[in-house]
C-alpha cells in the first residue's frame, strides 16, 4: 500500500466533487422537461434525449447534463470509502475489531449522520404539500438501514437519497466479512460476480432495479478503491491527464449501451482520481480549495439537500427553472455548514 496515493487533500477534492455532482442531480431530476438518468435501470430513451439535447441544445442544457451523470457522485464515494477501509484497517500494525464493534462502529457513524436530516426532513414533509405516507415498516427500516431490501425501494425510501446508507453498511458488512484482509482474488470474484449478475436481467425491469439498490449494484467501484489502494501506484501528470481524458471519453460511449453502461462508475471514478490530480497544479489553487471544503461538509450536504429541495423545488417547477436552482444551491451549502457543526458534536455512543 502506498500511504501517499491519494493524500488526505485529494480524497477531501474528490468528496466535493461528488457532492457536488450528487446534490445538482437531485434537483434537475425532478424537473419534467429536463433528461432523465439511468441510475438503477437502463433506458435507451434517456440516452436518446441525453444526444438529442446536446444535439439541438436550449437554455435548460446545464440541467441536462447535470441531471444525466450527476449521480455518478455515488460511485466515487463508495470507491473513497473502501479506499479509506484498506489504508485504516490493513496496514501491518493496524487492529482490526471484532465483526460486531466493527459493523456497530459504522452503523452509528452513519445513523448520526443520517437522524439529523431524516428528523427535519419529516416534520418539513409533513406540513408542505406532497407529503410522504410513511408505514411502520419504512420508519422501522429507515433508522435500522436495511430499507434497501424491501420490494420497490422507489416507493419506500423517502427522502429518495437516503437509500445511499442502506448501500454503504451492507458494504461495509461485505467488507468486514469477505475483504479485509484477504487476498485480492476475492474482491475480483465479487466484483466479477456482481457485475456479471445483473447482465441477466432486463435492463428496464423492476428486477435490476433492486439488485442496484443494494451493494450488488456498488461492488465494482467499491472495489476498485480496494485494488486501487493495494496496487495502486503514484504516475506523472501526463499519465494523470491521459486517465482523466480517456476515463472521460469512455463514460461517454459506453453509456449509450446496456453493455457498456455497466462498467460507467469504475471510468467515473478514474476520471474523478485524474481530475483531482491535475488540479494539482500551478494555477488551479482556488478550485482545489473550493472542492476540499465543499468535500469536508460533504456529510452533512447530503443529508440537509433532500430538505431545501422540498422547499425551492416549487420555484423551478412553476418555470423560474434557475431562480429556484441557485437559492437552493446557496441554501443547501448554508444549512449543510450549520449541520456540520451539529454531527461533529454528537458522540458516536
Amino acid at each position: 500500500m502506498n500511504e501517499q496515493l491519494l493524500s488526505r487533500t485529494d480524497c477531501n477534492a474528490m468528496r466535493g466533487l461528488a457532492i457536488i455532482g450528487i446534490v445538482l442531480h437531485n434537483y434537475c431530476h425532478w424537473l419534467s422537461p429536463v433528461v432523465k438518468e439511468n441510475e438503477y435501470q437502463y433506458f435507451q430513451d434517456n440516452v436518446n434525449g441525453m444526444v438529442s439535447s446536446i444535439c439541438t441544445p436550449d437554455s435548460l442544457l446545464p440541467m441536462h447534463i447535470l441531471s444525466f451523470l450527476g449521480h455518478y457522485g455515488v460511485p466515487v464515494f463508495l470507491f473513497l470509502s473502501a479506499y479509506g477501509l484498506v489504508m485504516k484497517y490493513e496496514k501491518k500494525d493496524a487492529k482490526v475489531p471484532s465483526t460486531f464493534s466493527f459493523i456497530k462502529r459504522h452503523y452509528m457513524k452513519l445513523f448520526k449522520m443520517m437522524i439529523i436530516g431524516f428528523v427535519a426532513f419529516t416534520m418539513l414533509d409533513l406540513i408542505t404539500p406532497g407529503a410522504h405516507n410513511y408505514k411502520f415498516i419504512d420508519i422501522v427500516a429507515m433508522i435500522g438501514m436495511f430499507n434497501n431490501v424491501l420490494p420497490k425501494p422507489d416507493d419506500v425510501i423517502w427522502p429518495g437519497p437516503y437509500w445511499f446508507f442502506g448501500l454503504m453498511l451492507q458494504l461495509y458488512i461485505v467488507y468486514k466479512l469477505l475483504l479485509c484482509r484477504r487476498n485480492s482474488i476475492f474482491v475480483i470474484v465479487l466484483m466479477a460476480a456482481c457485475v456479471f449478475g445483473q447482465l441477466f436481467f432486463d435492463a428496464e425491469g423492476e428486477a435490476l432495479n433492486r439488485y442496484r439498490y443494494n451493494f450488488m449494484g456498488g461492488m465494482l467501484p467499491f472495489g476498485l478503491g480496494v485494488l486501487y489502494a493495494r496496487y495502486g501506484h503514484k504516475m506523472t501528470m501526463y499519465a494523470y491527464a491521459s486517465m482523466f481524458v480517456v476515463s472521460s471519453l469512455l463514460v461517454c460511449v459506453l453509456s449509450c449501451s446496456f453493455l457498456g453502461w455497466t462498467f460507467v462508475p469504475a471510468f467515473v471514478c478514474t476520471a474523478s482520481i485524474g481530475l483531482v490530480k491535475l488540479l494539482n497544479g500551478k494555477g488551479f489553487n482556488s478550485i482545489k480549495s473550493l472542492l476540499v471544503w465543499m468535500g469536508s461538509i460533504s456529510a452533512a450536504l447530503f443529508v440537509c439537500h433532500p430538505i431545501t429541495r422540498k422547499i425551492f423545488i416549487p420555484i423551478s417547477k412553476n418555470g423560474d427553472y434557475y431562480a429556484g436552482f441557485l437559492l437552493y444551491i446557496i441554501t443547501s451549502i448554508c444549512l449543510a455548514w450549520l449541520f456540520n457543526e451539529l454531527i461533529k458534536r454528537i458522540p458516536l455512543k
